[in-house]
């Protein structure tokens, strides 16, 4: 099993670790719940070394990018990030993904752990794209919360913008950072090489900001309503269908595109949907979900920390308006609650 450059560091602060996808990382250290309200209310950091992550340089690299993926790098230029995904022909999602756009001619795709071996090989099809692996060189920390930023000036001396990137040195080493996260807070993500990665970590414990787990990285994704590949995105759901058009541009021809405008055209006959529960329950992956107008399966639930009460995602068809009620049968009972959308901690 892989395990990250901090994993001798993670084992010092008492981490419960677990497999994720091949990586031995850690779920938590304290608290799941404690951990997770570090991040909403100061700021925590994250071990996420077993990311995926690649260079993509070469002649051909802009190109690629433009043909795999639905949102168009035109939008953006160097020093910026971009979030994206790659479809299928039938519009399905194979990934998504962040593409930090370091400089003219070169591009690092962050794509799903799970994904990295299809996604790379995808692009190194394509003429004169060079990739190379990072996953297994570098590490790779995220430093999040309201109090982020100020964190990553405080240790870093840098400040870096949502979605933007740098690259500099720091503690004898090369840092490149980007605005990035997931959790629905600021702060950012950095990736360096492994010892580089133990000082930046260390120096972020004598600062006093809290290490989290992994567990609560998908509560906090989970509370701001952000999808998660395998449960909430994957090859037989659209972006379209999952609210995410913000990040698909008709103005250029990508793999999935016909796909995609034929169900715009023709109206969605699902819909991703967020909602809160009112009564006593905690909705879990594949639980039935009903409207007045339809039924579905949530993808995504659990307890939300900061409501104190369940949410999650679910597919409906026909899909309901915010403000439906909803009910999601938990251990053969059916509880109420109502559709909203996310995030459902600010909802």
């Amino acid at each position: 099993m892989n395990r990250s450059s901090l994993h001798d560091l993670n084992v010092e602060l008492g981490a419960r670790l677990i497999d994720f996808g091949g990586w031995e990382m850690p779920v938590q250290y304290e608290s799941v719940l404690e951990e997770h309200k570090a991040v909403r209310n100061s700021a925590g950091f994250f071990d996420v070394s077993h990311l995926g992550r690649f260079a993509l340089r070469g002649e051909g690299a802009a190109e690629a990018l433009s043909r795999l993926l639905c949102n168009n790098l035109d939008r953006i230029e160097p020093g910026r990030a971009q979030y994206s995904m790659m479809l299928g022909e039938d519009g399905g999602v194979v990934d998504d993904l962040i593409v930090w756009w370091l400089t003219d001619d070169e591009y690092w795709v962050m794509p799903n752990a799970v994904n990295q071996p299809r996604v790379m090989a995808a692009f190194a099809e394509h003429d004169g794209v060079t990739t190379t692996d990072l996953q297994s060189t570098t590490a790779m920390i995220a430093i999040q919360g309201p109090e982020g930023p100020d964190v990553i000036e405080d240790v870093l001396e840098q400040r870096v913008g949502r979605f933007r990137t740098k690259h500099f040195q720091w503690g004898g080493g090369p840092v490149w950072l980007a605005g990035t996260g997931y959790t629905g807070e600021p702060g950012g993500e950095l990736i360096t090489d492994p010892k580089t990665a133990r000082t930046v970590a260390a120096a972020l414990l004598r600062h006093g900001v809290r290490p989290c787990g992994l567990g609560a990285r998908d509560t906090l994704r989970l509370e701001a309503g952000l999808p998660l590949w395998g449960q909430d995105l994957d090859e037989t759901t659209t972006p379209i269908e999952a609210g995410l058009g913000f990040a698909v541009d008709f103005d250029h021809d990508f793999v999935g595109k016909d796909a995609l405008e034929r169900q715009r055209d023709d109206g969605l006959e699902r819909r991703l949907i967020g909602f809160v529960l009112e009564g006593r329950g905690v909705p879990r992956h594949d639980y039935p979900v009903r409207t007045e107008r339809g039924t579905g399966k949530v993808t995504s639930g659990n307890m939300s920390p900061m409501l104190e009460t369940g949410v999650g995602m679910a597919y409906v068809a026909p899909p309901p308006e915010v403000g439906d009620s909803l009910e999601v049968e938990i251990r053969g009972r059916w509880v109420a609650g109502s559709v909203v959308k996310p995030p459902f901690h600010r909802s």
